[in-house]
């Protein structure tokens, strides 16, 4: 039998020719297929010669073509082991043991939800977390009918959930899913589904802590000092920042470059910003952040600052007003009395008049009586 030209450095005894034989045969194709070559002899002529040189007949001699393959598509992406280690789901569980044992010092949140099939709006129960903690979340559901015909999911947002566990006990069916929140990435709703006749959903939103502020407008005057105060209860957030806004932008307050502010807090779970020698410029919104191990929440304070002449205007206008009326009526007196004086110096020539008139006529009429009273006498 005539050895192939390919293999004429093939040494060995005959019991491991034909081994070596079907390596070299099986590098080569190996080979030949992850260059993308269509024919045999291309993939088989000098690329056995050369593997046959490397040293005697072992099963390790194809670890360098593995090796060549490996740095020649490095740069390939290795998605195709991932979906492979996922393919079963009981290659999970050995990851999960792992870091439900890593996180096991954290505290247990437990939480639950009841449902039922007359539940016409979903329920929603809010859940304030501040650090990280395992959560165990448990929906019941209460059917009429048969529970094993009852569809069960979980959702996180609109992200299918997988790994939950589900119960029946009569016609009350429960599920849960435990995990555990570690960053601000994994807050937000958790969502458990029954699917009978019609949809019911429960719901989980998990949120950090919020900030309490005063909600009225802070008013104050130029030249004065402020303080405005935000506070936390029943938590300590890692750090308090603030920052200014007038408009849609948010400007860091630096207590170190401007002196008019000074930063400070009683306790971790309060922050004072105080502001002095206040000006119409600095008003505007102030917000303060509260930054926690799982997020930030966030609290603003809007502050007026008036002039001192802006409490004295309407106290102008009134005296204005008051200046204006009193002048009027004044007026209405000088007019009144002017007209008054002459309706009287009209009734005095009248009453003259008349009197004149009245005298004349006396004086003629005592004259035919004097007259007549002579007459009498002769």
């Amino acid at each position: 039998m005539r050895a192939l030209p390919g293999l004429r450095g093939l040494r060995g005894p005959p019991s491991l020719q034909l081994p070596l034989l079907l390596l070299c045969l099986l590098a080569a194709v190996r080979r030949g297929w992850a260059d993308g070559n269509t024919t045999g002899a291309k993939a088989t002529g000098p690329s056995w010669g050369g593997r046959a040189r490397l040293g005697p007949a072992s099963p390790l001699t194809t670890l360098p073509i593995r090796e060549e393959m490996m740095t020649k598509y490095s740069n390939l992406s290795l998605e195709s082991h991932n979906i492979s280690l996922t393919a079963s789901p009981l290659t999970t569980l050995p990851i999960r043991e792992e870091m439900m044992t890593k996180y096991s010092n954290l505290s247990l949140e437990s939480h639950s939800i009841s449902l039922t099939e007359q539940s016409s709006v979903p329920v929603e129960k809010n859940i304030t977390l501040e650090r990280p903690s395992r959560i165990e979340l448990t929906c019941n559901f209460t059917a009429s009918g048969d529970v094993n015909s009852v569809n069960v999911t979980w959702k996180k947002g609109d992200e299918q959930l997988t790994n939950y566990c589900i119960n029946a006990t009569g016609k009350n069916l429960y599920t849960q899913y435990m995990f555990t929140i570690i960053n601000s990435n994994q807050m937000g709703n958790y969502s458990c589904f029954f699917e009978e006749e019609k949809k019911q959903r429960g719901t989980f939103n998990f949120r950090v802590p919020e900030v309490q502020g005063k909600n009225k407008p802070l008013v104050t005057y130029v030249g004065d000092s402020t303080v405005l105060i935000c506070k936390c209860q029943h938590c300590s957030p890692l750090n308090w920042t603030w920052y200014s806004s007038n408009g849609s932008i948010q400007v860091p307050v630096d207590v170190h470059v401007n002196d008019k502010y000074a930063i400070n807090g009683t306790n971790a779970n309060e922050t004072r910003l105080k502001i002095m020698q206040l000006s119409e410029d600095d008003k505007g919104s102030y917000w303060c952040h509260a930054v926690f191990q799982l997020g930030e929440s966030q609290m603003h304070v809007e502050l007026v600052v008036l002039s001192y002449l802006v409490p004295l205007k309407p106290f102008l206008g009134i005296v204005v007003e008051v200046i204006i009326l009193v002048a009027i009526i004044l007026f209405c007196e000088m007019y009144t009395q002017k007209k008054k004086m002459h309706t009287d110096d009209g009734k005095e020539f009248e009453q003259v008049e008349q009197l004149k008139s009245d005298d004349s006529n006396g004086v003629e009429n005592n004259a035919p009586r004097h007259r007549k009273s002579e007459s009498v006498s002769q």
